[in-house]
């Protein structure tokens, strides 16, 4: 009979994630921040001031992702996807100034060039006055951020849809971004950001096995289930632009998360 196969060893300098306790997470995530870019995924300075205010308000303690799967209580964590330039330009200094740190996930290959990103629906705005919202940060921004107390992961390296390449390139891209990240920053890359929140059993495996500690998904819809028992499956309430603010308090509410946290709320897996 063949040996069955054991997950990679926990890395020495990586921080516990355990979720055993499941402390109480609300997952934010962001992706680009402008007065001026209409795009769905750019919220205002304006908008991003008046949520975050809001959710410290509602008592949660702002935390990166390795920080808050290690802590008990209530925490908040604000991510952003892609590494958008106007997320330090625009972003750090407005949560500076609340105290809140941020997570970003990198798509390394892109940062590697500062060059923009044109993927899926950004690719219709090259060409136009808001061009220079596409870039992405180089590592020297990038660095800034991990220096101001942010956490920094790997959003893979080329940003494909996880779930329809092939295995090899899969794991080549898993394991190529952890490695970029962790020699630019000289300091652990232990958590991961699905590219479209696109995910399922191979692709988590092959995350595990890349060596990641948490990974994070993105929703399709309004209100679906909170998951936190499977640490590489750790669900994130998108905030978008056209995004109206009484959708942004439910997503947020503490109440209503532990009621989309229980088992009663899953639908159940089709046949």
């Amino acid at each position: 009979m063949a040996a069955t196969a054991r997950p990679p060893p926990a890395r020495r300098d990586d921080p516990d994630l355990s979720v055993g306790a499941r402390p109480d997470i609300l997952i934010l995530c962001y992706h680009a921040v402008s007065s001026s870019w209409p795009a769905p995924l750019a919220v205002t300075p304006e908008a991003l001031d008046r949520q975050l205010r809001h959710v410290l308000k509602r008592g949660y303690v702002p935390r990166t992702l390795s920080a808050a799967l290690a802590a008990g209580g209530r925490s908040v964590v604000v991510s952003f996807d892609d590494a958008f330039r106007s997320v330090r330009e625009l972003g750090l200094p407005l949560m500076r100034g609340l105290g809140v740190p941020g997570t970003l996930f990198v798509p390394t290959d892109f940062a590697a060039e500062a060059a923009p990103m044109t993927w899926s629906e950004l690719g219709r705005w090259r060409g136009t006055e808001h061009e220079g919202e596409l870039r992405c940060l180089g590592w020297e921004g990038i660095r800034e951020l991990a220096e101001a107390g942010w956490e920094v992961g790997s959003h893979t390296a080329s940003h494909p849809k996880l779930t329809e390449i092939p295995e090899g390139q899969r794991r080549e891209e898993l394991e190529r971004s952890r490695a970029a990240c962790e020699e630019a920053l000289q300091r652990p890359c232990p958590t991961l950001a699905y590219p479209f929140g696109a995910h399922d059993d191979a692709v988590v495996s092959a995350a595990a096995a890349a060596g990641y500690g948490a990974a994070v998904t993105l929703g399709l819809r309004l209100l679906e289930p909170r998951l936190r028992r499977d640490r590489l499956r750790l669900s994130r309430e998108g905030v978008y632009r056209d995004g109206p603010w009484h959708q942004f308090l439910l997503a947020t509410s503490p109440l209503l998360g532990r009621v989309r946290e229980a088992s009663a709320f899953r639908r159940p897996t089709p046949a």
